[in-house]
């Protein structure tokens, strides 16, 4: 670090020439640095859900490409007001939300966090437009009774139609990662979008479905979803430091390996199965952990549910699920019948060699559920006679 910008100098040696006001910084253009687009302009984290964080470098280009292409594809005005909470530390905060709003000259109503107590009041003082979501926001704000607003476009993980009709919102569906800068798959604003799905390819890249002999699905199929785009324009420029990992996390013909799986529509449309992390390697066949948690997520009792993989001497890897009771009174009779539900509903190697019922799931970043705490718990457990479950206090799940 040659030197950092701060608010107060006051106090500080002059010697000391790793510091400068932040008036020291305005001036005219030709006292800054010369224009160079593929110069560095931010890293940006992974959320460290499934893995490591790694940080991801962004260049000039990539934050233009993504402020344009975003308002672009979400038919954002200078009209519109966004009303943001998501981190700006979070490339659907950043990119998607607050440098797109920039782009068209809109208005961005600017929150500290999420709250579902603040939202909506928050939302009618500046008559907010458009919002962007993810899951945990969206069923948080969908126990809610919805109040007059002035909102048209939110944007969401996956479109749900349900939702839609409850908040009277158009939402549009989007999928996109930290090193790919915007929305890859996207849907449109003004057209219909299959229901759980998260678009088509965007205009801006390369986007292949394939199955494991790289070879592209067909309508129906699901598989691995690859990217190809311009390193420091449309996708990241490397990760900091680290080499090795940007070359590995490339194919042989360029395409950066996402490490989702899709399910390609007829229409072209894409919805999302599950991060290949996630897939739970039982005996040889491939369980998904997303399939199971939206079949017990539809049981009487159940609030939220998160299913993760332990390793087993025998089988490989066995399935483990942690329950939020939508009762608390139910606590000890919940894992029984959610057991008895998947029995009777789940092939054997699907059915939870556990049950785990907890006070809440621990989370990370915006929302996201902390796979890597709960592996850790459920890989240190061994006591998995199931159905019996054990509760397990919050303190203990602090991500």
């Amino acid at each position: 670090m040659r030197w950092i910008a701060v608010t107060d100098a006051a106090g500080m040696e002059q010697s000391e020439s790793r510091y400068k006001a932040f008036s020291e910084l305005y001036g005219e253009p030709a006292d800054l640095r010369p224009a160079d687009p593929c110069a560095e302009a931010s890293v940006l984290y992974t959320t460290g859900s499934t893995a490591r964080p790694k940080g991801v470098v962004w260049t000039h280009a990539n934050v233009l490409w993504g402020a344009r292409l975003n308002a672009q594809q979400q038919g954002l005005s200078p009209e519109d007001v966004h009303l943001l909470f998501l981190p700006l530390f979070h490339v659907v905060g950043l990119s998607w939300a607050f440098f797109s709003t920039m782009w068209v000259g809109g208005t961005v109503v600017l929150q500290p966090r999420f709250s579902k107590s603040r939202f909506w009041p928050v939302a009618q003082m500046y008559r907010a437009t458009v919002s962007s979501h993810v899951n945990f926001t969206t069923t948080v704000l969908a126990q809610q009774t919805v109040p007059q607003h002035f909102f048209r476009t939110w944007v969401t993980a996956r479109y749900d139609r349900t939702q839609e009709q409850k908040f009277g919102v158009s939402m549009v569906a989007g999928w996109g990662m930290t090193e790919l800068v915007t929305q890859v798959v996207v849907a449109s604003p003004y057209a219909p979008t299959v229901h759980g799905g998260i678009g088509r390819p965007s205009l801006g890249y390369v986007v292949r479905i394939e199955n494991d002999m790289r070879v592209l699905v067909r309508s129906g199929e699901a598989g691995h979803l690859v990217v190809r785009g311009v390193p420091g324009l449309s996708i990241f420029k490397c990760y900091e430091g680290d080499p090795g990992s940007t070359e590995t996390a490339f194919d042989e013909d360029g395409f950066f390996m996402t490490g989702d799986r899709v399910r390609l529509f007829e229409d072209g449309s894409i919805s999302f199965e599950d991060r290949l992390k996630d897939v739970i390697k039982v005996g040889g066949e491939n369980v998904s952990a997303l399939e199971v948690e939206q079949f017990i997520a539809k049981l009487p009792g159940v609030r939220e549910v998160a299913v993760v993989a332990r390793p087993h001497s025998v089988y490989g890897e066995t399935v483990v699920a942690f329950v939020v009771p939508a009762d608390r009174n139910s606590t000890h009779s919940l894992p029984t019948s959610v057991a008895a539900a998947c029995a009777g509903g789940l092939a054997r190697f699907k059915v939870p060699a556990a049950i785990r019922v907890i006070d809440e799931l621990p989370r990370i970043g915006v929302g996201k559920v902390a796979k890597t705490t709960l592996r850790e718990i459920a890989k240190a457990d061994v006591g998995d006679a199931m159905p019996q479950g054990i509760r397990i206090p919050t303190s203990a799940l602090d991500a």
